[in-house]
This record gives C-alpha cells, sequence and structure tokens, in this order.
C-alpha cells in the first residue's frame, strides 16, 4: 500500500487499505472508475464500520470523458413514522443520538450504487455485479483485521450506543472494544452482500433484502417503513460550480454543505494570500470558513425546500461583498455550534479520464449503533440534523431529507489537469478541503498537500470553544501570529489526528498521468495501474 504514487493510466485512493486494493483489482479487470468506485464503497463499509456502512449515505460528483459534470444524491429521507408527535409521544425534547429512534431516515448509500452504474453501463461498463462486491463479500465473511483508526475509538465510553440493539454482540469482541489487529467476521452482513450480488441491487429496498429490513427496523421501533425503502431512489442532481483562479471548483448541492466548500475558496481567493504556509494563508481560510459556515447554517436544507438563490450566493457580486467584510489581520467573533462526522472520501481516475469524487457515512461512529439482525445492516444516526421545533430550518418530516455535512468536490484545471479531492470531517471537511485544494493550486504535490498538518476553526467533540485547533506539526510561528490577531489556539497531539479528517486527492494531468494520495492519518493509501 502506498500513501503517494504516480500511476501510468488509472489510479484509486481511500482511507482503508483494502478498499483501495479492492478498486485497483476492478481497474485491472477492465472496469472503470464507476465501477472500481461501487467495489470500494462496498468493501470500506465492511472493514471501515465506525465510519460508513451499506446503510449510510452517499454522494458522487462524476466527471465523464467528455467533460460533462454531474452529482448523484444519495440521502435517505425520514421515515413515515418520523413525526414530530411521535417524538414528543415518546418524551423526547431532542431526537437521540442512538437507538432506535435516531435511525430514522432510509439507507441512502445503495441507492447512490445504483444510479452510478446505470451510468457506468451506458459508459461502456460490462463488469458483473458479484465482481465489484467479491471483495466486500470475501473480507465480511473470512474476517477483516480492525483498523488503527477504529481501535482509537472507545464505544463504551457511550453507553447508549452500547444498548443501542445489535450493536455490542457485532462489534465489541468477547464484551470488550476491538483493538487493532484482531480479527472480525460479519457473517449476516456477508450473506446480504452475496444475496444482493445475485438478486441485484434494488433488492436491497424493494426485494427480500429490504423485506428483512423492514421486518427488524419494526421490531426495534424504527419511524423507517417497508413503504419508505420502496419508494426510496437516489436522485441526479446538476452540481453547483465556481471559477477559482484557473480552475473550475464542483460540489453537490443542497441538502450537502457543498455550497459553503465553494463559497469558502471563493472568498479565500478574494483576499488574494501569497504566503502560502503562513499567517495570512491560515488566517484568511479560518476567517473565510466563518462566512461560508454561516450562509451554510441557512441555505442548506433538503433541496425541495431550499429557499436561497445558490447562483446568486457564488456570484462574484456576494462574494466580493463577503470577502470584504474580511479585517486581514484580526479574528472576527464567532459563534458555532458543535457538529460531529465520521466518514469515508474516496477517489478514482481512470484511463479514460473518467474521475470519480465520492464520498459515505453513518455520521456519528457507527451511525444510530442499530444493527438489523437478519441482514447485518448498520442503520445511520443522520436524523440529527433535523428539529423537533416545527419552526426551526429544518423541522423533522417524514420523507424529508437531513442536512448533510457530506460533499465530494472535483476541480477541473485551465491546463487540462483533473483533481479528485476531499476528506472526512463534519464541520471541519470544507476547511479540510480548502487547505488541501489551496496547497495544490499553489503547485504543492497532492502527497504533500494532504500531509502538511493542518487546522480546524470552531467547536468539535466535547469542546465548548470556537477556537483554532492546530494539529501537531503546525508553525509555531504561525500559531503565535494567529494568536496575536485574536484566534483562540489549542494544540491537538498524535493520538487526536482524527480530528483533522482523513483526506485525499488524485490528479490526472494532461497526458494521462495520475498523482494520487490518501492521508497518513488514516488507514488507507492509493493503487493504480
Amino acid at each position: 500500500m502506498k500513501d503517494a504514487a504516480q500511476f501510468s493510466s488509472a489510479a484509486v485512493a481511500a482511507p482503508h487499505a483494502l478498499a483501495a486494493e479492492a478498486g485497483r483489482d476492478i481497474l485491472a479487470q477492465g472496469g472503470d472508475a464507476i465501477e472500481a468506485m461501487v467495489a470500494m464503497a462496498a468493501t470500506i463499509a465492511v472493514v471501515y464500520p465506525h465510519m460508513n456502512a451499506i446503510g449510510g449515505d452517499g454522494f458522487w460528483l462524476i466527471r465523464e470523458p467528455g467533460g460533462r459534470v454531474r452529482a448523484i444524491e444519495a440521502c435517505g429521507h425520514a421515515g413515515e413514522r418520523a413525526t414530530i408527535a411521535n417524538y414528543r409521544a415518546h418524551e423526547f425534547e431532542t431526537i437521540p443520538a442512538r437507538g432506535a429512534m435516531a435511525a430514522l431516515t432510509v439507507p441512502g448509500a445503495i441507492g447512490g450504487w445504483i444510479a452510478a452504474l446505470e451510468l457506468a453501463k451506458a459508459l461502456g461498463g460490462r463488469l458483473p455485479l458479484a465482481t465489484l462486491l467479491e471483495s466486500a463479500d470475501r473480507r465480511a465473511r473470512e474476517g477483516y483485521v480492525i483498523s488503527a483508526s477504529e481501535a482509537r475509538y472507545d464505544p463504551t465510553a457511550d453507553p447508549a450506543l452500547l444498548a443501542a440493539p445489535g450493536f455490542a454482540e457485532t462489534f465489541l469482541i468477547d464484551g470488550k472494544p476491538a483493538q487493532a489487529g484482531a480479527t472480525r467476521r460479519l457473517p449476516r452482513l456477508a450473506e446480504t452482500l452475496a444475496h444482493l450480488a445475485h438478486a441485484g441491487l434494488a433488492d436491497f429496498y424493494r426485494g427480500d433484502v429490504g423485506r428483512e429490513i423492514a421486518a427488524d427496523l419494526e421490531r426495534i421501533g424504527s419511524p423507517v417503513t417497508r413503504g419508505d425503502l420502496t419508494r426510496y431512489q437516489a436522485a441526479w442532481r446538476e452540481p453547483l460550480s465556481l471559477r477559482v483562479g484557473a480552475a473550475t471548483l464542483y460540489n453537490t448541492p443542497a441538502p450537502t454543505q457543498g455550497l459553503a466548500s465553494l463559497i469558502l475558496l471563493g472568498l479565500y481567493e478574494r483576499l488574494d494570500v501569497r504566503d502560502l504556509g503562513g499567517f495570512a494563508h491560515s488566517h484568511a481560510l479560518i476567517e473565510a470558513s466563518k462566512r461560508a459556515l454561516t450562509i451554510r447554517n441557512e441555505a442548506c436544507v433538503d433541496f425541495a425546500h431550499a429557499t436561497h438563490d445558490f447562483a446568486a450566493l457564488l456570484s462574484a457580486r456576494w462574494l466580493d461583498g463577503q470577502a470584504a467584510r474580511i479585517d486581514k489581520g484580526r479574528a472576527a467573533p464567532w459563534p458555532l455550534p458543535p457538529d460531529k462526522g465520521d466518514t469515508v472520501w474516496m477517489g478514482a481516475i481512470d484511463d479514460t479520464g473518467l474521475a470519480v469524487s465520492f464520498i459515505q457515512s453513518v455520521y456519528w461512529e457507527f451511525g444510530s449503533g442499530c444493527v438489523l439482525p437478519r441482514t447485518g445492516v448498520v442503520m445511520p444516526n443522520r436524523g440529527l440534523a433535523f428539529s423537533l421545533d416545527p419552526n426551526a430550518r429544518n423541522p423533522l418530516r417524514p420523507g424529508r431529507r437531513p442536512f448533510h455535512t457530506l460533499n465530494p468536490p472535483l476541480a477541473v484545471f485551465d491546463d487540462g489537469r483533473i483533481l479528485a479531492y476531499g476528506s472526512m470531517g463534519g464541520d471541519g471537511q470544507p476547511q479540510f478541503q480548502a487547505q488541501v485544494f489551496s496547497r495544490i493550486a499553489a503547485g504543492q504535490t497532492p502527497a504533500k498537500a494532504v500531509s502538511a498538518p493542518r487546522f480546524l476553526f470552531g467547536r468539535s467533540w466535547g469542546v465548548e470553544t470556537a477556537s483554532v485547533k492546530l494539529e501537531e506539526g503546525y508553525d509555531d510561528t504561525v500559531a503565535a501570529a494567529l494568536a496575536k490577531a485574536g484566534h483562540e489556539i489549542e494544540w491537538r497531539g498524535a493520538a487526536q489526528r482524527d480530528l483533522f479528517g482523513h483526506a485525499g486527492a488524485l490528479m490526472r494531468d494532461p497526458k494521462g498521468s495520475i498523482a494520487a494520495t490518501h492521508d497518513p492519518r488514516s488507514d488507507g493509501g492509493a493503487e493504480g495501474l
């Protein structure tokens, strides 16, 4: 496994080595970047269960060889019994983070696989579904080694997670947290994957697997019903885009925070930073983050209920006005609500130039914690983004999509280079993306841009201050200058590396060579041909 490498024709990057290997194997068998990504998405759902699952959600950004960029929204909606009245009747003041009432949205990820594979077929993809799911099936059936990343998370610190139906018997080993290097088998999930390989992915919603999922959800008391599953389909969306320097940036629309990621980089460009890695670079990105996250909190709701004009928010006039309000020497005050997010970003580019930026998640570590016994499916807790206040921006209603921190970016440079990049990390995703992109745009290699120390602005897990967290290795002189400018600085050591995201990037040059890398903070890397 290579953290960073140069490949002559095709490459993939993932935060787990087995996922990257699955993608490479599909490319080697003649599969395209979409088919490779489905294999990676299935495999990583098995071997990185704290970060994602087939019961979670996903978003795709795909650039076709002819240049068209398309987005897939594979976001599950709230179940038909997910009403404010129902939660009030259960005496909930807020939506619970774990358990059956947290498992309130339809799993959307596999719907995204279905849509993506339809496009792959139209573009010439021909590999059988069984081939794409083989790695995931085998890892679940024969066993896989617990990753260092999973071992850094202690589920016993969360009693509600331990109490979630099916969690302890599935993910603890002899009643204790799994240790890195131990082996886990997921036989029920293996059976589900094998069945889908034979019956087709639509069976997850409208066939035998869907029936079993619905029965288990009914049994544990989830608000999601069989009808919700049978009605679900992923949606094709028109991606958002923005010109930044000599590149066009793309990202996904609401309900994701793709808007914030683009606004952040649009504001950063207008601040005309010259000292990459210096005070001006960090300060500009932090201050741009504040502006971007402010509008995100208002605008990024269910696509069908969005009221803001996204084109206007990405216009030169609006961005110019926002940038003019940023003080280049002082930190602005900021109240930022906390948000968690454990996710996987992965990328793939094949020899035709087909490029995929992909993200998949169950939200918090292990999502709702509910593991459905007949299928081994882990349900998400993305419904935490809803409010039980009917007058809120994102109130809980059946059929409504929750806000998503997930957003997969992609950039096309005027000189013909194609960059698929991204990161996990909840609220930090736009910030990590901006740090990686700004470094690459300034001439750094993807490997150097991804591995360099990062910052995270805002509140985070258990921290009540809206501070700037600096990763171990960040420049001391820059840190001192940020503090002098009014930023509250907190240092984080190597043990907290996951706080700064697991990022990755693939850059295809005009001749077809691909530089690929995935974060040394994760358990993966890059593979290719």
